[in-house]
């Protein structure tokens, strides 16, 4: 049995290299070239350059799509959370099946493709005479995001002890008051993290904005009509690096707020 573990621990570590190396490094490549000094990317690289980041700057175009991004995805994060904190809390402390109906169908964009909804949301906002626009935008990437507001404050809520609620009802505070002076509170670090997680779930989101953007494309839909033409790759390029490091900070922040959540030790 121990030659057995010994013999498959010994493949378990050329595999996640392997894994590795496969899922990230045409991300370091992406990074790579974002600083070459030539339109072509290839190998050998020509030279160091930062002038590819500068034309990111200068473009207008660029951040009128950044702006559209932006401001849709505080949006998005806002409501998503708002509805993922009415939901979860329901759920948790509310002993009602309603909803724990209403959690689960929060929790089915997940597992429907994103071509799916951006098909269904887009014969929804025709027939209600919406149409592609910023606002169908906002509505397809809240039923976006709000999985994973969901999920993030679902498991917050399951954490935080129920005789902390009964103790404050023995005290005499309402539901209203058991919510807002001691439970909300409490999950404020998961509220923070959900709302990071909702934001760049919409900055990032591609198939559902491609259905339902009228004439204000957002920052993805910016990079996919970029991608038409060859000397503008480089420049793409860097603004995928300049994107990657943002997700990155961002999803680390958001990780970091839901592992140190008052109450709760590292997960």
């Amino acid at each position: 049995m121990t030659q057995r573990a010994t013999a498959s621990g010994g493949w378990l570590g050329p595999y996640v290299i392997a894994y590795l190396v496969f899922l990230y490094l045409p991300v370091a490549l992406i990074v790579l070239f974002s600083f070459n000094d030539a339109v072509q990317a290839a190998f050998p690289l020509k030279g160091f350059t930062l002038s590819w980041y500068e034309a990111l700057l200068a473009n207008e175009t660029l951040r009128g799509a950044l702006m559209n991004s932006v401001g849709i995805g505080l949006t998005v994060s806002l409501v998503a959370t708002v509805c993922g904190v009415t939901i979860s809390y329901l759920e948790i402390h509310g002993r009602s099946r309603f909803a724990t109906l209403v959690s689960a169908v929060a929790r089915l964009p997940l597992l429907i493709p994103g071509v799916v909804i951006g098909i269904a949301l887009l014969i929804l906002v025709n027939l209600s005479g919406l149409g592609p626009s910023r606002l169908s935008i906002v509505i397809g990437h809240v039923l976006v995001a709000l999985p994973a507001t969901v999920i993030v404050l679902r498991g917050r809520f399951q954490a935080i002890p129920r005789s902390i609620a009964e103790a404050a009802e023995d005290l005499g505070a309402h539901d209203g008051v058991v919510f807002r002076r001691v439970m909300l509170p409490l999950a404020l670090p998961a509220v923070a993290s959900a709302a990071m997680l909702a934001f760049l779930t919409s900055f990032d989101e591609f198939i559902v904005a491609f259905f339902l953007a009228g004439t204000e494309p957002t920052l993805p839909l910016y990079i996919w009509s970029q991608l038409r033409f060859p000397k503008s790759l480089p420049m793409v390029m860097a603004l995928g690096s300049a994107i990657l490091a943002f997700s990155i900070l961002l999803a680390g922040a958001a990780e970091v707020l839901r592992r140190h959540s008052p109450g709760r030790g590292p997960a």
